[in-house]
Formats: C-alpha cells, structure tokens, sequence
C-alpha cells in the first residue's frame, strides 16, 4: 500500500482515485494547485505524489519540494502539449492520462522499470572533467571540442553539461535546451531507473561527418541547480561509465564547500555537482585562460581543484594564447609562469583563433566542424591524442556504443 498525493483535473482525479482506492491505496491528500501541492508534500509525507502535466498542477517548486522530502513523482499528460511541458521541467517519464491502472500502478512502485545489469569493472568507461576558474576562460569550448576530436577517433562518447551556474553547451551546439538532459537523467538516478535506454532517450545527438556524440544538455534556468545534486551527479556518472567508452563533464567554475557558508548542513549544495564532477572524474582537464588576469584566476583556483580532485590525472590547458595580451613570446612567457608560481609544468597551448571560434558559435558546430584547418583545433587534438588518450584503459569491444536512431542537431 502506498501513500499517495493527487493533484488532478476533477475527472481524472475521479478516475485514479477510485482506482488507487479499490487497489489498498490510501490517498492522504488531494490540491487543486501547484502552491498548495508543494506545500503540502513535506508535511504529508507521501509515498508518491501524482500530478497532472499542467502549470497549474506541476512546477519546479513542485519538483524541487518532492525531491527534499524524496517523494516519487507520477506526471500525467493528457496530450503532447503535456508531454512538452512535462520534458520542459526535465520529466521525460510522464505517463498517458489514460493509461490503465496496472501501468500507473507500476510507475508508483517502480517495478516496471528496466533491470540495470551489474558491469564488470574492466568495462568502465573513462569520465574526464573540464574544469576552469571563473571568467569564461573557455571551458565549454574545450569540452565540446575534446568530445568532437574522440568521436572523431572512433570512440563512443557523451557530453554532459553539469554547470549549474551558466550552462552553455546546448546553445554552442545549435540544441534545444527546454528539455534539459542531464537534469532528467539525474531525476531518474534518484528514483534508480536510468539505464543506457533512458540515456538515450533523454540525450541530444550531434551528428558530425567526422563523428556523432550524445549530448546532455544542462539546465536552463540557474534556479534549478538543486535537481542536480551530489548524489545524482554521482548516481548519472556511474551509469554514463557503461554507456560510452568516453564522458565529457563540463563544469562549472566555483569549487566551494557550500556547508562552510550555510547554516543548515542537511541543505542541497549548488556547488555539489561540480565538487561530485571533478572528485569523480578519471582525468581532469584545466582550462585557464593566456592573460595576467586569467593566470592570476587559474594559479589561485589552481589550489582547490587539486584539493578536491581524487585524480592525479590533470592536464592544464591555456587557452587563448596570443602576443597581444602577453607579450612576446607568449608560449614561454605563459609556460614560465605557471612554472614559476603554480609548479605546474609542460601545460597544453591553444592559440586564439577569434575567426575560426566565432564561425562556430555562429554556425552552432564544434571547432572541428565548422575551421577544420583552425590552429586551435589542431592544438587541441594533439592535446587529446597524446595526453588523453594513453591514459585511457582500454574497453572490450562489447562496451562500444551501438548506435540506434540517432536525433540530429537544430
């Protein structure tokens, strides 16, 4: 028997409600607004809450109240305008209003959900974090190209956007970003249901001649960074390891122990999906940026990633090198300083290419795509080739994603 919670137009309250009833169910409450839903899930401590797929019944504040109290949410969707709205807030699960009671049943105690099977530990897929202080010093750029260069050698990979400050990948990569992937993904890694079919669901493709990858694309709005919580990163990540051969976090800059700064220690950390991101991740690449003020940023937030990073694994990346904001000499003058002030030697240099990272962001392709001939982009793969790729244990030919219908980019 469960606990459960309506929030449902009358006929269809009507309809579950009998149903739940005669089924041993016990409804503990029913709200006829979203307001008095998420004020109501705390004090009433459902089982389940089920709700309809419409602004008025289901908002984030909905969602973000479920997922304090750990309430399993249902949303129904009377139609493909539901179904939308529903992926808008990152639900990719939502049911058919008129589904029969055995399914909505299951839905409640998960038990139709896909058995995950246990991987064997030499099919572990690599996880490598970009991480980069603030100030933009180009960490989606880097990101989204070192995906681009390993789907281009053959491999199968995955982009996820875990910034829960600025995500960015989405509108560098010409996608759609209503439905934010890596926030649904995390969604059903709470409720233990994401599998490689759901990841598929859920992600984007970008289809490229060299290679395609999947893409997670990030939240759209910041105010949603407590769906992304430690645990779920960690839960998603996991999952991510036995999809593709390759996962590609992008992350946001700030490393802080958020509980250092708060008064409730039980509170959701904005900063736990980065934190979980890096001290998760096999490799690690950092991203500063070639001017006084961007070293200066790099050298001090230099000092937490290695703090918080269970990896050894680090390859600096300067990106944006150029004479006019460093002098003469700039690859020596930039390599000598992080030498001299960070210990930090033999760092990976990407010349700026402002023509050839504009055609880009303009045409919404990776650097590969759109400046295949761009220094920057021969900078890069050399990088991923020489310092990535041999530090990659190697996979069984049985982990190699499959590649079913693929989605292409807007």
């Amino acid at each position: 028997m469960a606990r459960i919670v309506i929030a449902l137009p009358v006929l269809l309250e009507d309809r579950v409600t009998d149903e739940a009833v005669r089924h041993g169910h016990d409804i503990v409450g029913r709200c006829v607004s979203a307001l008095e839903l998420a004020s109501l899930v705390g004090p009433l401590a459902p089982d389940v809450v089920i709700v309809a797929s419409e602004a008025r019944y289901l908002t984030d504040r909905v969602l973000a109240s479920c997922d304090d109290a750990g309430v399993r949410l249902v949303a129904l969707a009377s139609d493909d305008a539901g179904r939308r709205y529903a992926a808008t807030l990152g639900i990719f699960e939502a049911m058919d209003a008129a589904s029969p009671w055995p399914d909505i049943e299951a839905a409640l105690t998960g038990s139709g959900r896909e058995p995950t099977l246990a991987q064997p530990e030499a099919a572990r897929g690599t996880v490598i974090a970009v991480w980069g202080p603030s100030g933009s010093p180009g960490r989606t750029t880097i990101a989204t190209s070192i995906a681009a260069e390993l789907a281009a050698l053959g491999h199968s990979v995955a982009l996820a956007d875990v910034d829960t400050h600025g995500a960015s990948i989405a509108p560098a990569l010409g996608m759609l970003d209503e439905a934010p992937g890596f926030a649904a993904a995390c969604r059903l890694a709470g409720n233990d249901t994401l599998t490689h079919r759901e990841l598929e669901r859920i992600a984007q493709r970008y289809e490229s001649p060299l290679g395609g990858f999947w893409v997670l694309t990030g939240i759209g709005r910041p105010s949603r960074w407590p769906e992304l919580s430690g645990e779920r990163v960690a839960a998603t990540i996991r999952q991510c390891r036995s999809w593709v051969e390759y996962t590609i976090l992008d992350t946001s800059s700030s490393l802080e122990n958020d509980e250092e700064i708060s008064s409730d220690l039980f509170a959701p950390r904005r900063n736990a999906a980065a934190v979980t991101a890096v001290h998760d991740a096999d490799s690690i690449v950092a991203v500063g940026s070639a001017d006084p003020v961007g070293l200066s940023r790099f050298l001090r937030a230099h000092v937490d990633m290695v703090e918080t990073a269970s990896t050894n694994d680090v390859t600096v990346v300067m990106n944006r090198i150029r004479a006019s904001a460093i002098g003469l000499n700039p690859n020596a003058q930039v390599t000598q300083t992080l030498s001299r002030f960070g210990g930090i030697e033999s760092p990976a240099l990407v010349p700026y290419d402002q023509g050839g990272l504009d055609g880009a962001v303009l045409s919404g392709r990776t650097l590969a795509d759109s400046a295949p001939r761009s220094p920057a982009r021969a900078a890069i793969r050399s990088m991923v080739t020489s310092r990535l790729l041999p530090e990659a244990p190697p996979l069984p030919r049985s982990l190699r994603h499959r590649f079913g219908r693929a989605r292409a980019t807007g």
